[in-house]
């Protein structure tokens, strides 16, 4: 296929076929899939595709299903008018139950879902169909975990044709670079998937302008916008409350003023008054008006099987409401009857609990405040540079930091932020990178030097070719990653949502039973007539009693009182530079007996440097070196990087590029050394497993000189030429200055602390002996390391592990929670479920305590949701009224359930305060004096 024209004929060809649903061909792909009914295609017609396919003039080839299923991609939506778990249940449940879908995840607290599905069998359309006919609002934020994908909206009218998303469509595909666009003509919006090394957003809005239409880039990073929301709530309480006082009033007020009494009980028709009249009217507004939004959700919730807080709502208000209608007609139609209506009540409901889901939102807001600053740290816009042929400066231009491509060069004067990872191409300057990895120093800056997006340039002009653009960037994969974590349940959630979804039926039957028994008890004479109200009979306390238990009930403070928490706690992390995974991990970490460390790059600096040569030959230092750095050159290890930064140092900056180049067999053996062939003989550098594994002897002179490198922990590295030893090197690695204090506060919060390294026994004991462990495995290979936490997992304990995050991710995955030190930015596909920004190993301390006080903060949410609800049932189904008189109106019933959310939300936001653990501090002045 060379063209759309092509396309198309195959699609034509593929569509005439009997049986088939569905038929899409992408061009650049050279794929087709074809969405058929099994009861028209079998495996033998299935043959009868191709042959279509080859009739119209090209050749096929069957894709495998085990290569079509191994495909998996995300897509995030952002759900509105959800109100409890039952609601954020009903739309997980329509989302999974979609052919194609492997998992889906709705977040109550965040309005968001994550859908996992085959791109194959499944498009993101029909995840909004879904959604849209369960009963709540469904917009995209992304399709793809991929980045190289963007989402366009386009400008202006709310719908486009067919024929203008075609033109817009055909327009980008004919773009260099441009690998598939997918368009949605109901919402305007455009999906486009391209090669980031080749173009980017900025040329694709050029060409939406060029064909006439105005487009713009869709941010999915963003914290869900609630001030549509906010604005209908506050808008929605203070018309409801307009009709609502007066009612109050005319209740309440106005019936104890004689004059005033005088003029609403005229009689209109028989028993039927003008305040009866009026109160009808103001309170039909409020019901069917402002009230309307729960009866759409209660009717989408029991449409689908399932019960939310809208129910218990709606029943309560209609209760209250059209006993009072009917109170009406029979006051209107008779001359003796005399009973009260409680139009008021169902309109004070209303009112009240508008009122508590306003407060609910302006809370639920500050819960993402901490994504919100992530978000600020990017400059809005950047200074490109646009260069001639021969690579100088023809103009500066002034962009949006969301339109920088890949391998664009970018200036950044003092003061501004740097708005893309990338490396300084000219330039040298100070920048402060504390908002992203918490180093508090400026870091120097010079031509080579990677730059992170989101930091200041403080000092002097620089300029950057950036590498990782839009959601490449280290603080966009740290944004995604709080928000994933965010979107996360922690397993105590499980809990409350397994209640909550069986706590609306619980509540309808109680107050059904509190109804029945008041009422039969009344009739029955059970209890005195002197406690009836002069204004009600048996019928109506016992109805008030009801509707005050189906409106007090609270299942929203369970659904919010895990997922608040999560959210204010991992972002309050994340400011601090501990980035966690998810509600699990948060979970686990407070739980954690056992943490395993590694030694190089966690308990120690990471950068090893050469001390001391010893010789056992008659080779000189400088070419005892070259042979050596000629084998090391083809590692990437840390301590071959600091034997090639020695010998360069050592030969003034030059190596002997000719040796390196005449390196033949390179060998890498993993966890040992290295060894290769260079001018006919064997080289072989490494520790002594890689002398035992190549059968070179060991003097005992070398030997001794062995054991005294062990005994001052550091690490020895021997050359071998031609099977004899030539020369020792020792590479010493500096223990970091935290962490001793950092073991020992472990220690006192009864955490044990096991050392795990691949480095020689006689460093592995001596770094243990700095810092503090007394149980270490030393000469580990990567895979002893799962093997150890396992062992230890198999005993019941729960295990932490402490690595690098790239050599250690076997063991990062394999522990309970895995934390790497240090991150790039890449950090968002990092093996850990915790990941250490600073660097610094008190971050171990403070992700263990942060969880303390998180897990301490939940246990505190659910004894205020449930204790609300163990108590306040009771007291609305009037258990204390025999005893003391005490009984709820309804509508105070209301008040106090909508206040119940709102409670818990502003206990969960308290975890905004949360300081580092004042032992932290301690420590530090410790170390300063």
């Amino acid at each position: 296929m060379n063209c759309l024209a092509c396309a198309s004929s195959v699609e034509k060809a593929l569509k005439s076929l009997r049986g088939i649903q569905e038929a899409n061909v992408a061009v650049l792909h050279n794929t087709a899939k074809v969405v058929f009914y099994p009861d028209f295609i079998n495996s033998l017609q299935e043959q009868a595709i191709q042959i279509a396919i080859e009739d119209a003039g090209f050749d096929t080839a069957t894709i495998e299903k085990e290569e079509l299923h191994r495909r998996n991609t995300v897509c995030r939506l952002r759900i509105r008018g959800m109100t409890c778990t039952a609601c954020s249940s009903c739309v997980e449940s329509a989302l999974e139950q979609i052919h194609g879908v492997k998992k889906a995840i709705v977040a109550l607290a965040t309005e968001e879902a994550e859908v996992h599905y085959d791109p194959w069998l499944v498009s993101y359309k029909t995840f909004i169909k879904s959604v849209s006919d369960t009963g709540f609002e469904a917009e995209l934020i992304s399709t793809s975990n991929e980045s190289n994908n963007i989402c366009l909206k386009l400008e202006g009218s709310s719908t486009y044709s067919q024929e203008q998303v075609d033109l817009i469509q055909s327009s980008l595909m004919g773009f260099l670079g441009v690998k598939n666009v997918e368009t949605d003509c109901k919402n305007g919006s455009i999906i486009v998937s391209y090669d980031p090394d080749t173009t980017g957003p900025r040329c694709f809005l050029e060409v939406i302008d060029k064909v006439g239409f105005k487009a713009s880039l869709q941010n999915d990073l963003g914290s869900p916008d609630r001030s549509k929301e906010m604005k209908e709530y506050k808008h929605q309480f203070f018309w409801s409350c307009a009709f609502t006082m007066p009612l109050f009033a005319l209740s309440m007020i106005f019936m104890y003023i004689s004059t005033l009494k005088s003029i609403f009980e005229i009689r209109i028709s028989h028993m039927f008054t003008l305040g009866m009249l009026l109160r009808c009217i103001l309170s039909t507004a409020v019901q069917f008006v402002f009230g309307r939004r729960f009866y759409k959700g209660a009717y989408m919730a029991l449409r689908h099987g399932s019960t939310n807080m809208d129910v218990l709502i709606a029943l309560g208000t209609n209760t209250a409401y059209f006993y009072s209608v009917y109170v009406s007609i029979r006051a209107a139609t008779s001359s003796r009857f005399g009973e009260m209506d409680f139009f008021e009540t169902s309109a004070m409901l209303i009112s009240f609990i508008l009122l508590g889901k306003y407060l609910e939102i302006l809370a639920k807001g500050k819960t993402s405040q901490a994504i919100a600053k992530l978000i600020d740290l990017q400059p809005e816009f950047a200074t490109l540079l646009e260069l001639g042929e021969k690579g100088d400066i023809l103009a500066e231009k002034e962009i949006s930091t969301q339109l920088i491509h890949r391998k664009d060069l970018v200036k950044i004067i003092p003061g501004r932020k740097v708005p893309a990872d990338g490396i300084v191409v000219s330039g040298h300057s100070y920048v402060n990178e504390s908002m992203i990895t918490g180093e508090a120093c400026p870091v120097p800056k010079h031509a080579g030097d990677k730059v992170i997006g989101g930091t200041l340039n403080e000092s002097s002009i620089l300029h950057v070719r950036t590498t990782h653009v839009g959601s490449e960037t280290a603080l966009s994969q740290i944004v995604r990653l709080v928000k994933t974590a965010q979107m996360s349940k922690a397993p105590v959630q499980k809990y409350a949502d397994k209640v909550s979804r069986h706590f609306v039926p619980f509540v309808i039957l109680a107050a059904l039973i509190t109804w029945l028994a008041w009422f039969g008890a009344g009739l029955s004479g059970s209890y005195p007539k002197s406690w009836i109200p002069a204004s009600m009979d048996e019928f109506e306390l016992a109805l008030q009693f009801g509707i005050a238990v189906l409106v007090i009930a609270c299942p929203c403070a369970l659904g919010l009182a895990t997922p608040t928490a999560v959210m204010v706690a991992t972002g309050k992390g994340a400011s601090q530079g501990i980035l966690i995974k998810g509600g699990q991990a948060l979970e686990n970490t407070h739980k954690v007996q056992c943490m395993v460390f590694d030694k190089t790059g966690t308990l120690t600096d990471g950068k090893p440097a050469v001390t001391t040569t010893k010789l056992f030959s008659d080779l000189s230092l400088a070419n005892f070196y070259s042979l050596v750095t000629a084998v090391e050159a083809n590692s990437a290890h840390p301590i071959a990087k600091a034997i090639m930064q020695y010998a360069a140092d050592l030969q003034e900056g030059s190596y002997d590029s000719e040796k390196i180049c005449e390196v033949e067999g390179f060998n890498s053996v993993i966890g040992q050394g290295v060894h290769a062939i260079l001018e006919g003989r064997r080289i072989a550098v490494g520790n002594q497993r890689l002398m035992q594994h190549l059968n070179i002897p060991l003097s005992e002179t070398v030997q001794q000189h062995l054991q005294h490198i062990e005994n001052v922990a550091e690490t020895s590295v021997v050359a071998a030429i031609d099977d004899h030893v030539a020369g020792i090197i020792s590479v010493s690695d500096r223990v970091k200055p935290e962490a001793a204090s950092t073991i020992s506060m472990l220690k006192a919060w009864g955490v044990q602390s096991i050392m795990v390294t691949g480095d020689n026994w006689g460093t592995a004991k001596a770094i243990a002996r700095q810092v503090g462990i007394e149980e270490v495995i030393a000469e580990a290979e990567p895979n002893t390391k799962v093997e150890k936490i396992k062992d230890l997992q198999n005993s019941g304990i729960i295990v932490g592990m402490v690595g690098d995050g790239i050599n250690d991710s076997p063991a990062l995955v394999a522990a309970d929670v895995g934390m790497a030190i240090g991150a790039g930015t890449d950090v968002a596909i990092e093996a850990a479920d915790i990941v250490l920004m600073r660097s610094d190993l008190e971050d171990v301390l403070t992700a263990i305590d942060l969880s303390k006080k998180t897990f301490s903060r939940i246990k505190l949410n659910y004894v205020w949701a449930l204790g609300y609800n163990v108590f306040a049932l009771p007291l609305a189904a009037g258990v204390l009224f025999p005893l003391i008189g005490l009984r709820l109106p309804p509508w105070v019933a209301g008040a106090a359930m909508a206040l119940s959310s709102v409670s818990v939300v502003c206990s969960s936001l308290m975890l905004r305060s949360y300081k580092r653990p004042k032992c932290l501090h301690a420590l530090k002045d410790i170390k300063v004096a």
